[in-house]
């Protein structure tokens, strides 16, 4: 279980094994390079933890904890949440903690076995129940080690991912894998498994009637964000930066110089295309002159269709599932070059989920204002789209048929129902719609901005964005932090009126105004821009064959469980050049892709040197 994600913890291991618990551990040494070996124990060994991510306030932590009676014996920020598990217990040591974290701890005493994910889901966690017995680990990988562990494919979360492109939670592909869901403690005892969210946003207070200026909010808004970046510097190994050029990843890599107090260079690294025209120049030119204009120490590298269609099959298997975010294929190339140089990067993800920097949002509010003012009924659109057989047409005409909680499924999407029922062969099924349904439940009443980035944190960035870039970033053996995340910059923003976050056409209007004078202009003046990856030329030219035997093939999952007309139609349509399908057929590409190297082949055996499981492995030397 633990060879098999080695990829994920180069540079040491270590178990412990009794008669009902086994905990096992790779590590990625990064704080406390010397002592901080897991899996770690308390002073009498009565707990013991497995510990994924990075605590950045345990100091403070330790400081108090030292108060309080406490013995340690390492530097490391691992044992600092034994012992606030042994203080404040489960729950309470994860309301105190700063960072990024999956743990499990064992509780001898209690005989109980407790997991715990951060609040914003940036560490993956994924469990398996097997009659009283519970299997846990980072990649799913890990637990399909176990013959007992059912991989069948889950129907439902097969119908969500054609919808969505990916699985929300608490479903996986795999019928006998779950995932934990963020903000969320898993406790184990006696065979029973019990579930316990320990944080929320819908709990934040807001500062809608009595809101701070603009200037104050800017201001404050600035100084938590230093403050957040400041944190996550802290290494014993290089750290690096994600630099694109726009707005989010510059922010941070000036944020990271402000409070950079080690020698040398900062670090940035950018990634491209071959052949891409001028899209990909652009992008890499704009990352560039950040580069140049903040003083990095840059590199760059381009990724050629060829590379991207060698690597797909193993960008799939990191993966775990299929999430279907072509950005997997760049993030991938990318973070090996920054392997070369460094062990730590930081980025500027989650910037738009908590600031409403999508384009989407200003779409959807635009569409909510003419439902709610009756300036172009749902009759008039529809007759509209009968007239003008336009597929933009007929979205806006969707848009306006139906509420918020059925027009808005998130930023990402792939197949609209009538093009998934005939793909299955069947009615429509609404299981995305299901797998939401608790979240629109709970933003019941708010704005629609906010229900909007309140669906987007709780499932699209835990579910697709963030284990892109766990699993991107992991299988090259680095850690990539994210400071626009830390859950006290994301309550302030949380906290802030819609008019800070989206104004006029403008997404993240307060950040632009908080770091104005500290960026170039020209990043500034950038308009916003997705990371496009040339996936519909890709489909076309060089991983046409790829895609067109995958799907193809006598004993494809397409063929098994789809309507293999609706497949060939799809196929042709998009290689004639008669419309841009690859929305649809990356999903497809990626699903098989997935079906073939986890689900479909026999279980690969991970070699485990038997001498390395004789004795359990300590904490101190």
């Amino acid at each position: 279980m633990t060879d098999v994600i080695a990829h994920r913890g180069p540079d040491d291991y270590g178990y412990h094994l009794r008669p009902r618990v086994g905990l096992g551990h790779r590590r990625l040494s990064i704080v406390d390079l010397a002592g901080g070996r897991q899996p770690l124990t308390n002073e009498d060994e009565s707990i013991w933890i497995v510990f994924n991510g990075e605590i950045y306030n345990h100091l403070e932590l330790r400081r108090e904890l030292i108060s309080r009676g406490h013995r340690f014996r390492t530097k490391s920020d691992t044992e600092a949440i034994v012992h606030a598990y042994e203080e404040w217990g489960a729950e309470g040591c994860a309301t105190r903690l700063r960072g990024m974290f999956a743990f499990a701890i064992w509780d001898d005493r209690a005989q109980a076995l407790t997991l715990v994910r951060d609040r914003m889901g940036i560490k993956p966690l994924y469990y398996s129940q097997l009659g009283g017995d519970l299997l846990f680990g980072s990649e799913i990988k890990s637990l399909l080690q176990c013959d007992d562990v059912d991989a069948r494919v889950e129907d439902e979360a097969l119908s969500a991912y054609l919808t969505l492109r990916y699985v929300p939670a608490p479903l996986t592909m795999f019928r006998g894998v779950k995932k934990l869901p963020p903000a969320t403690v898993l406790r184990w005892h006696r065979g029973l498994v019990s579930l316990r969210q320990y944080w929320d946003l819908a709990d934040v207070e807001l500062r809608d009637d009595a809101p701070p200026t603009e200037i104050d909010a800017a201001f404050e808004l600035r100084e938590r964000l230093d403050q957040a970046t400041g944190m996550r510097l802290m290494s014993e190994v290089p750290v690096g930066a994600f630099l694109s050029g726009g707005v989010d990843s510059t922010v941070i890599t000036e944020a990271m110089l402000r409070a950079k107090s080690s020698r040398g260079p900062l670090k940035t690294f950018s990634v491209g295309y071959e052949g891409d025209g001028t899209a990909s120049e652009d992008e890499l030119a704009f990352a560039r002159r950040a580069a140049v204009a903040l003083g990095t120490e840059h590199r760059e590298t381009r990724v050629s269709m060829r590379d991207a269609a060698d690597a797909l099959p193993k960008i799939v298997w990191h993966l775990d599932e299929p999430v279907a975010d072509a950005a997997c294929v760049p993030l991938y190339f990318l973070s090996r070059l920054a392997k070369q140089e460094v062990t730590v990067v930081l980025s500027g993800e989650g910037a738009d989920e908590i600031l409403g920097g999508y384009s989407i949002y200003q779409r959807m509010l635009q569409a909510e204002r003419v439902r709610a003012t009756g300036g172009l009924t749902v009759e008039l659109a529809a007759q509209l789209a009968a007239f003008v057989p336009s597929a933009r047409v007929q979205r806006v005409a969707r848009l306006l048929e139906e509420p918020l909680e059925r027009s808005y499924r998130g930023v990402s999407r792939a197949f609209d129902d009538a093009v998934k029922s005939r793909l299955l062969n069947e009615r429509p099924d609404n299981a995305a719609d299901r797998l939401l349904a608790p979240h629109w439940g709970q933003s019941r009443g708010w704005s629609p901005l906010r229900r909007m980035l309140y669906l987007d944190q709780r499932v699209w960035l835990p579910d697709d964005l963030l284990v892109k870039a766990d699993k991107m970033t992991m299988a090259h053996g680095i850690e990539l932090r994210v400071p626009f995340l830390d859950h006290k910059l994301v309550e302030y923003a949380w906290s802030l009126p819609d008019s800070m976050k989206v104004r006029g056409a403008a997404g993240k209007h307060l950040l632009r105004q908080a770091v104005r004078g500290r960026i170039p202009q020209f990043v500034l003046d950038r308009q916003k821009k997705g990371f496009g990856t040339p996936t519909a030329a890709w489909l076309r030219t060089g991983m046409f064959d790829l895609m067109r035997s995958s799907l193809t093939a006598t004993r494809s999952f397409a063929r098994d469980r789809f309507d293999i007309r609706q497949v060939w139609s799809l196929i042709e349509r998009h290689h004639t050049g008669r419309a841009d399908l690859s929305a649809e057929l990356w999903p497809l590409l990626v699903l098989e892709l997935w079906h073939q190297q986890l689900a479909a082949q026999p279980r690969k055996r991970a070699t485990v040197d038997p001498r390395l499981i004789q004795e359990p492995l300590h904490a101190a030397s």
